[in-house]
């Protein structure tokens, strides 16, 4: 069983396996102690089991039913409590506000055949997925709270952060990755006028 930042995680082949967008955001998560966090498309349910190291409470959602139940046994593997996993088209089933809110964006075009596809097939044009989390996360998200979202070059960095302005939203770029052929982007963003 492979480790992770000195967890043990399960794979299974219909989840996407922890790659460089993983890591960017892993090695540059904003969670600080006590806070509320979410994790949307939690995958093997890894970054919000390293959220819940500091967190107070962490929802990991995801759309594949599959991603869900391997995250709840890489939570009861490593003794992890203080987490909970939904399946959620995104914030369908979500309720309350969040300090923070992470999501590692499927971005590429086309639509998804397999569970595996959710994580990576972010609609026809790629920002589908995308573009509905940008308008829905503001009401998710708590004054002063950070939306931490890798996303790839080939999907567009700056439209990305203008959506996030149309949306109530500041994003800057936090961290970056050049992999093969595309730049893995970390942006963080909070609430215009809020606290950073």
């Amino acid at each position: 069983m492979p480790s992770y930042y000195g967890l043990q995680i399960l794979l299974h082949p219909q989840v996407y396996e922890p790659a460089e967008d993983t890591f960017l955001l892993a090695e540059n998560l904003a969670v600080k102690e006590g806070d509320i966090a979410l994790d949307v498309g939690t995958g093997t349910g890894l970054i919000a089991l390293l959220m819940a190291r500091k967190a107070r409470y962490v929802l990991g959602v995801d759309i594949n039913p599959l991603a869900v139940e391997l995250a709840r046994k890489n939570a009861r593997i490593n003794g992890i409590k203080n987490v909970e996993f939904r399946v959620s088209d995104l914030f369908e089933n979500v309720s309350g506000r969040f300090d923070v809110i992470t999501f590692n964006v499927p971005y590429l075009p086309g639509e998804p055949e397999e569970p595996i596809d959710l994580a990576l097939v972010g609609g026809e044009g790629g920002r589908e997925v995308l573009d509905r989390f940008i308008r829905e996360v503001p009401r998710y998200l708590k004054p002063g709270g950070t939306v931490q979202m890798v996303q790839s070059s080939i999907t567009g960095v700056k439209e990305t952060i203008r959506r996030l302005e149309e949306a109530g939203l500041k994003g800057k770029i936090a961290a970056r990755v050049h992999v093969f052929f595309e730049d893995i982007v970390l942006i963080n963003a909070t609430m215009q006028g809020g606290g950073v």
